[in-house]
C-alpha cells in the first residue's frame, strides 16, 4: 500500500528526478540544482545524484544531449516507456496507457498528447503536481507503481550492463519510489 504522507513530501524530489530523466536542459543539468530541494529525499538518493552527476560533468550540453538521444531514443533495450518492458506494441499497453490517461485525469493532470502516458518523466511529474494527497482514491496510484516498478526495473538491469550513467538516477527513482510504500512486516519487495 502506498504512505501517501510520504509521498507528498516527496514531490519535489520526483519533481526532480522528472527533470533529470526528460531530455537535457542547462536548467537542470548542473551541479547547483541536483543538490537542491533534496531535505526528502532518502541518503541513497543523494549519493546516487552525486555519482550521476560524476559521471556527466564534464560533458557539454550538446554532449548530453546527444548522448541521451543516442541512449534512449534508438533501441528498445533503454526505453522510457515503463509498459514497453512488459508489453511491447501488444494491445495490452494501449489499455494500460489508457488506463494511465484516465489516473491522471482523475486527479487533475491532463497529460499532453506530445507523450504517451508512461513517459517516465511524466509519471514523475504526476506524483509532483497532481492532486492526489488527501483523495480518498489515492490507493488508485498503485497501478502508476507497478508500471514503474516493473519498467524501471528492467531498465535499470539494463542500463547497468551499458555502464551508462543515468542507471543512478533510475536506481534513484526505485529508491524513492520504495520509500512510499507501507511496508508489513516479512514481506519483502523487489529492489
Amino acid at each position: 500500500m502506498i504512505n501517501a504522507a510520504v509521498l507528498n513530501e516527496k514531490r519535489p524530489v520526483f519533481g526532480k528526478l522528472s527533470n533529470l530523466l526528460d531530455y537535457p536542459n542547462k536548467l537542470y543539468m548542473n551541479e547547483a540544482y541536483l543538490e537542491t530541494e533534496l531535505d526528502t529525499a532518502e541518503a541513497g538518493t543523494k549519493d546516487l545524484l552525486l555519482r550521476f552527476w560524476q559521471e556527466i560533468e564534464t560533458k557539454s550540453l550538446f554532449e548530453l544531449q546527444q548522448f541521451y538521444t543516442d541512449s534512449f531514443d534508438f533501441t528498445k533495450k533503454l526505453s522510457l516507456y515503463m509498459t514497453f518492458y512488459k508489453f511491447e506494441d501488444a494491445r495490452e499497453r494501449g489499455q494500460m496507457l489508457s488506463k494511465l490517461k484516465f489516473l491522471y485525469e482523475m486527479f487533475g493532470l491532463l497529460a499532453v498528447d506530445a507523450e504517451l502516458t508512461d513517459f517516465l518523466p511524466l509519471m514523475l511529474e504526476f506524483y509532483e503536481a497532481g492532486d492526489w494527497f488527501q483523495d480518498e482514491r489515492v490507493q488508485d496510484l498503485e497501478v502508476l507503481f507497478g508500471v514503474m516498478e516493473d519498467g524501471t526495473y528492467f531498465l535499470l538491469q539494463n542500463l547497468n550492463e551499458e555502464e551508462n550513467p543515468y542507471r543512478y538516477l533510475i536506481e534513484a527513482v526505485r529508491v524513492e519510489l520504495k520509500a512510499c510504500l507501507l511496508q508489513k512486516e516479512g514481506s519483502q519487495y523487489v529492489e
